[in-house]
């Protein structure tokens, strides 16, 4: 189309001289998590980027040759998980990796300003009673229906450690989170990926394949990623009815849910014993750099982890504290949701008058298929790279013709439209 030959035509005037195909030869491969990370598996790639972690990983291989491998076979077969790109310097605007645009609540500010350095020389409260006191009473349940974690991911690996033996199968939805087939192989297990429809709903059958199934957990990223597609309650209660494992509804992005949605899974917890619900302080909490999250579910659910599997002291004093004082701030929280569903709506129409088809979201990010042709969005992933803004690509058969945007501030959100609008031209839009 005309705006990729203008660009083409830039990128050679503009310093570098690179072709864009030269590029994507070049840098395509390292790659993105859906949720937060790059490829691990060969499945999702994150366009450019990827070049030094590619060759660091060679240089570790190139050690090795010739002297002893001392990894496990199902570890050395792993390329591992890659956490998102990150830009460092000034004006950079990051809209990649799904953070927060919002710094976080006063309440968290004030709990970071009133910690005793003093007290660092103790260990943590190992099973961080007051976090979970303050989750429980959030949530309507009881002390004993919360882990906390550092992060969701070590709750993902609990989980796996605690309920899935060596050889059992793990069943999951592709696209999905890239960490799950590296956690499972980690542990041994068989992944079974189930596509998703069109729309990134499961597919109408899935109930009656849990009801056959023997494995023993099931792993759903509910809002999805990398759509933003929400599954009802109602299907899921149907889903953990019918499976006899335990169902792990991955909820990093729930926070940004519309309120008429209604959607609240923590009653599945109360009507069955197999679900588990993974929450995260990292989006809605504006707490990404503090790795803190925690698993709701029944006790018989929580009881092996939290005193058998879990590391010791594995949350630290000063993120209880801080994940502590974040939920306790739920007016700063909710209006804090509130203006990431209003720039969702202003960026998403700005999208569609640009041309792109957007998908419905109920998360902090948008999956935006570019207009133009296969290549249009790992070109336009390069443009916008160019101009230090970056969004992700995922170079997947269903996927690499879109672009998965995270929604930012005003500002970011308009430097981005502004930068699409200047790279597509006025008459990109059909």
């Amino acid at each position: 189309s005309r705006w990729l030959r203008r660009w083409r035509g830039d990128s050679r005037a503009g310093g570098g001289g690179e072709r864009v195909g030269e590029r994507l030869g070049e840098r395509l491969g390292g790659g993105d998590g859906v949720r937060e990370g790059e490829r691990h598996d060969g499945r999702v790639g994150e366009g450019l980027g990827g070049s030094q972690e590619v060759q660091e990983s060679q240089q570790g291989q190139d050690a090795q040759e010739g002297g002893q491998r001392y990894e496990r076979a199902a570890v050395a077969g792993l390329a591992g998980y890659r956490p998102g790109e990150q830009l460092e310097g000034e004006g950079v605007v990051k809209l990649n990796t799904n953070e927060n645009p919002y710094p976080p609540g006063p309440k968290v500010r004030e709990a970071l300003a009133g910690i005793d350095a003093g007290r660092l020389r103790r260990y943590p409260p190992p099973l961080a009673e007051g976090f979970r006191a303050t989750a429980a009473a959030l949530h309507g349940v009881r002390e004993g229906n919360i882990i906390a974690t550092n992060g969701g991911d070590e709750l993902l690996r609990l989980a796996l450690t605690t309920f899935a033996d060596s050889g059992d199968e793990v069943v999951t939805t592709s696209p999905g989170y890239s960490l799950y087939p590296v956690l499972t192989a980690i542990q041994g297990c068989g992944l079974r990926q189930v596509e998703l429809e069109a729309d990134f709903a499961p597919p109408a059958g899935l109930e009656e394949d849990m009801a056959r199934s023997t494995a023993k957990m099931l792993l759903l990223v509910n809002p999805h990623a990398p759509s933003g597609a929400l599954l009802p309650v109602e299907r899921l209660a149907a889903i953990a009815e019918a499976f006899r494992g335990v169902v792990l509804l991955d909820e990093a992005y729930v926070d940004f849910v519309d309120p008429q949605q209604g959607h609240d899974t923590v009653g599945l917890t109360k009507r069955f014993d197999n679900v588990l619900i993974l929450r995260s302080l990292s989006k809605g909490y504006s707490l990404a750099g503090l790795r803190f999250g925690y698993g709701i579910g029944a006790e018989s659910l929580i009881a092996p982890m939290l005193y058998k599997t879990r590391d010791s002291y594995n949350t630290d004093y000063i993120a209880q504290t801080l994940a502590a004082a974040a939920l306790s701030d739920q007016d700063h929280a909710r209006a804090n949701w509130q203006q990431v569903r209003q720039e969702r709506t202003r960026l998403s129409t700005g999208l569609e008058q640009l041309g792109f088809k957007v998908a419905p979201s109920q998360t902090n990010f948008l999956l935006a298929q570019a207009p133009g042709g296969e290549t249009a969005a790992a070109e336009l992933y390069a443009a916008l790279k160019s101009r230090k803004i970056l969004v992700r690509y995922f170079d997947q058969p269903r996927l690499r013709r879109s672009l998965r945007i995270s929604v930012g501030s005003e500002q970011e959100n308009d430097a981005l439209l502004a930068a699409l609008t200047d790279i597509l031209g006025p008459t990109s839009k059909p």
